[in-house]
């Protein structure tokens, strides 16, 4: 018989996701007469652009015509979407280069495989509470993982010891779950950080569209000497609406280079571009059509539309949270509300409450770690309806 990987041994259950939507759908089984509002899951309600749309439509036309037909396309995605991405960091004053750019199927795929380039005693540090698909990965390898408490007292923020070695460090800012965001200073002590322990970063910034405070970084890279200790992810799931169209990047620096134990100098970027061509065939034409339209100016236009909508949606669930008197951090250059549990519940028991109660599912913060146990988040991903009655039943609940 096959031997198989243990380490699927160490992880919970199910997906953090795949439980909520067990729980929604046994209630709405036994409550079929009861709507239920979900600002759970972070997927997008909006539909995509129509300057996008126009272009996903002509990628589907090239195909039905030998003269633009496309078969295989590059793995690390077509020069022109490619030009674009480094085109938009221009804009937010960081030079990157083409050849330093990787177009994926989303920031959750690529923040998983990465882990293909690391050995398996590597220390791992991530913060608690955490997006799931970092620790699920590492554990998936057999990894050792160093958690790094975020938690209300330092803002869900946390921040560096100098005295804990690391090799691997997981950031996400603006941060999934929390909606926590890092100012340059403390970015800078990070990049201080990495660079003294020679570790890499990987840095999750699929929520930069919501930055609405121009002192904030959108990128690790407005950071100096970062392109010598961080990875970048970012995905068009938010700014684009591209949850189902799948389409993201990663940016791995040239300058990210290490000795192997026999002395020879490799370069992330060599392996990761070894790795795709390997392992991924590409993101589909038709896709990559639409994406690089996001970044034209009137592609952009219309994602900010759909953007404002959503910091409208977490202004009222914010402002719900402040009438009722529940501490809440995020709702401010985030699309997530991450609040403290009423009525010292356990947030998976705080989900129960609101489910059975009110017909509202979020999301329980002991899903995100073991700090996220009385925490509980609400995406302003739901339709401006939605979002306003689901916060009416709210303020009734307690």
């Amino acid at each position: 018989m096959p031997k198989l990987n243990e380490n699927y041994l160490n992880l919970k259950q199910s997906y953090l996701f795949s439980e909520i939507a067990h729980r929604v759908a046994a209630y709405q089984e036994k409550n079929p007469d009861k709507p239920v509002i979900r600002l759970g899951i972070g997927d997008v309600t909006r539909p995509i652009g129509k300057k996008v749309i126009e272009k996903l439509h002509e990628g589907v036309d090239a195909l039905g015509a030998a003269e633009t037909f496309k078969g295989y396309g590059p793995e690390q995605g077509y020069e022109f979407l490619r030009n674009a991405v480094v085109d938009y960091y221009a804009e937010n004053g960081v030079s990157i280069d083409a050849g330093e750019v990787f177009i994926s199927d989303g920031a959750k795929s690529d923040t998983g495989n990465i882990t293909d380039l690391f050995a398996q005693d590597n220390v791992i540090l991530i913060p608690d509470p955490v997006y799931p698909v970092y620790v699920d990965t590492n554990l998936m390898n057999g990894r050792n993982i160093t958690y790094i408490d975020a938690n209300a007292d330092n803002n869900f923020l946390p921040m560096p010891d100098k005295n804990v070695h690391a090799d691997i460090i997981y950031i996400c800012s603006p941060n999934n779950p929390t909606g926590a965001a890092y100012n340059k200073e403390q970015l800078r002590e990070w990049v201080d950080y990495a660079l003294a322990n020679d570790a890499i970063l990987l840095y999750d910034s699929a929520y930069e569209c919501f930055i609405t405070d121009e002192t904030l970084p959108r990128s690790i890279y407005a950071i100096e000497g970062a392109k010598k200790c961080a990875i970048e992810f970012c995905s068009l799931s938010k700014t684009a609406g591209f949850t189902g169209t799948r389409c993201g990047y990663t940016i791995v620096p040239k300058d990210l280079k290490f000795m192997s134990s026999t002395g020879v100098e490799m370069s992330l970027n060599a392996m990761w571009n070894r790795r795709q061509t390997t392992k991924f065939n590409g993101v589909s034409y038709i896709v990559q059509k639409g994406a690089a339209e996001v970044f034209s100016k009137e592609g952009m236009a219309e994602c900010r539309e759909n953007i404002a909508y959503y910091q409208e949606n977490a202004r009222i669930i914010a402002s719900t949270m402040e009438k009722k008197g529940v501490r809440y951090f995020g709702g401010i250059n985030s699309p997530y509300v991450w609040f403290e549990c009423p009525m010292g519940m356990e947030s998976w028991e705080f989900f129960d409450y609101m489910l059975e109660k009110i017909q509202v599912v979020g999301t329980p913060g002991a899903g995100f770690g073991e700090n996220g146990k009385y925490f509980f988040r609400l995406t302003a991903f739901g339709t401006k309806e939605n979002t306003i009655e689901a916060m009416k039943r709210f303020e009734s609940l307690f």
